[in-house]
């Protein structure tokens, strides 16, 4: 259909190949050190945080199900990176904490993240990476919208 514009399609499909790209490089990244990607966003939300996170706020935050949250950190708990704990006042509530090991885990893997992200936006220049990003910012405004509309 040659009258029909499609740049729209060709936007989108390369903004969805890019996201598909960094998700598969950032698996990659992450893989020598046994967490998911998943599982890294979690522990990331717990580092930036100055104190211990309920449970719904990591789910908030990372913008994973309530149910993915639970998964996540009884394994990360498993594997000595969090500390879980029920709330005194509230037994249903827990507490969300990273352990020196989780700590020590983002403090070495997200140098290395970010170096990959870096390895994607090679030949950018700083205004041409802003410019993207301001861009980008506005999409996903617009997609935010059509979803709540």
């Amino acid at each position: 259909m040659p009258q029909i514009d499609t740049l729209p399609i060709e936007l989108l499909g390369r903004i969805n190949r890019v996201g598909s790209q960094s998700i598969q490089q950032l698996d990659r990244v992450l893989a020598p050190s046994g967490v998911t990607r998943s599982e890294f966003d979690v522990l990331c939300a717990l580092a930036r945080s100055e104190r211990p996170l309920r449970a719904n706020e990591v789910t908030a935050q990372t913008m994973l199900s309530g149910a993915a949250t639970t998964k996540l950190t009884a394994r990360l708990q498993t594997a000595g990176l969090i500390k879980r704990e029920r709330l005194e006042r509230d037994g249903r509530g827990v507490l969300l904490e990273l352990t020196p090991a989780g700590r020590s885990l983002v403090e070495t893997e997200f140098p290395r993240c970010l170096d990959a992200d870096r390895q994607l936006l090679r030949g950018l220049s700083d205004e041409e990476q802003a410019t993207l990003a301001a861009l980008l910012r506005k999409v996903s405004d617009n997609a935010e919208r059509a979803l709540t509309a």
